[in-house]
């Protein structure tokens, strides 16, 4: 009977009943924050990679600027400068979820053993 009754309540609500229950769960909006707050954070790795660390790494390797390093086959330009770029942003990126992950994982275990 009580799944009966769920059906009947979930016909009542509707399709935009169903959104709204949806779309008010804690998960939901957690996630969406975390899609922002990461947006954000994309810039400033960009900008970081762009801005600070590939001119030093230049600067390090003889002036050399990696937006320019590529290869030209026939008409084509294979951009190698920017594809070493995008490596070091990922890794940095990688690098900073690692922290954030080991930081978390850090907390829950004090508060399992304050738990116990």
């Amino acid at each position: 009977m009580a799944d009966e009754e769920k059906k009947e309540e979930e016909k009542k609500k509707g399709f935009f009943g169903e959104f709204k229950e949806f779309i008010s769960r804690g998960n939901v909006v957690d996630m969406a924050v975390g899609v922002v707050i990461g947006g954000a954070f994309t810039a400033i790795v960009n900008s970081l990679v762009n801005d600070i660390i590939m001119p030093l790494i230049g600067a390090i390797t003889g002036g050399v600027d990696f937006n320019s390093l590529c290869v030209k086959v026939g008409e084509a330009s294979i951009n190698y400068g920017t594809f070493i770029q995008n490596i070091v942003y990922f890794v940095l990126v990688a690098f900073v979820i690692f922290l954030v992950v080991k930081g978390i994982n850090k907390m829950r275990r004090k508060e399992e053993k304050k738990a116990e």
